[in-house]
């Protein structure tokens, strides 16, 4: 199939835009991309009408399928407050994608979702990056990408309000430590063993579930707030090699120079939200822009079910309304969302090889009023 008679912002690393062209995708994976009209048009084919096309946009940070608009606490499944430690949870095993709001996101123009645990525990599950579209998550899954871990006033106030640990920043810091080092020691013990052709060390599914990450497979997601979680999150990943994701980074924009010295990323999020707890004391719609011209590389997110998933577009139009460079902004949720996420050679832009993930717009995607006038996801007109 093929789509002809669009301008064709590809997103890749000369950020090439097409003028007029075409996209021609087979098997839900994009074949060539060219100028002008393509040799033959075939009745299947879809005629842009002069829109502006896109990569799919990607929200590098939700909860999507954890929770049903609602319905209350029986559709929660994001938090596993029982156990502070938690890396053995699969965040595919409490994904409904039945839920309403990848019906949203896919009218947004989101292709592709980010999926992590809630930030009631210090180490709280894997993450992965699904389509949203689809009736078995199985089927949606492009890979696990990251660790999550939460820093600061979530799992301190959860256990706090328990009288148990952790009541206080050190203890959050102090537990994800000492998952680290235990997860760390099974790693070599395992490897020794085998080495040696000894017995393996007693089976620890959970730091089993974190080898991934000690070997670099995935990245560490930390939910951090504050300037001082931040670092502490920096800290952590540095003393244990760990590539790693600032999620949320509010007060990045007051440590930007610190954090582009760090050469650190950030997932920005949410743009629409108030200062409702201590830690948000510093949000300001100026954040993604700030960071991005400190030459911090920036993803825009929701934190979907905290802003619902379809206004990822109308915040990243904030973002741009308060300093956030334009084609930044498209960065945000395309190429940037996908390298930081670890899945670009898969998503992000347009290019030959990649899945057939387009939104089509015949106007500037991030303004109030605009719509898409078409989406693809997997070469599939959704």
């Amino acid at each position: 199939m093929t789509i002809y008679n669009v301008k064709i912002h590809t997103m890749d690393k000369k950020r090439r835009v097409v003028e007029n062209g075409f996209v021609s995708f087979e098997n839900g994976i994009i074949t060539e991309i060219g100028e002008g009209m393509p040799r033959a048009v075939a009745e299947n084919d879809f005629d842009g009408k002069g829109c502006d096309l896109y990569p799919g946009f990607i929200d590098a940070h939700t909860h999507l399928g954890l929770t049903t608009n609602g319905v209350g606490v029986e559709s929660e499944d994001f938090n596993e407050e029982s156990d502070p430690t938690a890396s053995q949870l699969r965040i595919t095993d409490g994904i409904n994608p039945m839920d309403t709001s990848f019906n949203e996101a896919v009218k947004a123009g989101i292709t592709t979702a980010v999926v992590s645990p809630g930030s009631m525990n210090p180490v709280a599950g894997d993450i992965v990056a699904v389509k949203t579209v689809g009736k078995r998550v199985d089927k949606m899954i492009i890979r696990p990408v990251g660790m999550k871990f939460s820093m600061g006033e979530n799992p301190k106030m959860t256990y706090m309000n328990r009288d148990e640990s952790p009541c206080t920043r050190m203890a959050v810091a102090g537990i994800i430590r000492e998952a680290l080092f235990k997860a760390k020691r099974y790693m070599e013990d395992k490897q020794k063993a085998v080495e040696n052709d000894d017995e393996l060390p007693d089976f620890d599914m959970k730091s089993e579930c974190l080898i991934p990450l000690l070997k670099g497979e995935v990245k560490a997601h930390f939910h951090c707030h504050r300037a001082d979680d931040i670092f502490t999150a920096i800290r952590i990943a540095k003393e244990f090699g760990l590539k790693y994701t600032l999620v949320h980074c509010t007060d990045g924009h007051l440590i930007a120079d610190e954090l582009k010295e760090e050469n650190a990323e950030a997932v920005v999020g949410p743009i629409i939200c108030d200062p409702c707890k201590p830690e948000l004391a510093n949000i300001t719609p100026k954040n993604a822009g700030m960071l991005d011209k400190a030459g911090v590389k920036v993803a825009i997110c929701t934190d979907h079910s905290e802003v619902p998933i379809q206004y990822l577009p109308i915040s990243v139009g904030i973002a741009v309304k308060n300093g956030l460079d334009k084609q930044s902004a498209l960065e945000a949720v395309t190429i940037n969302s996908a390298e930081i996420a670890g899945i670009d050679d898969k998503v992000g832009s347009v290019e030959v090889g990649k899945d057939a993930d387009f939104v089509l717009f015949e106007a500037y995607p991030f303004e109030v009023f605009s719509s898409p006038k078409a989406v693809f996801i997997n070469g599939n007109l959704i």
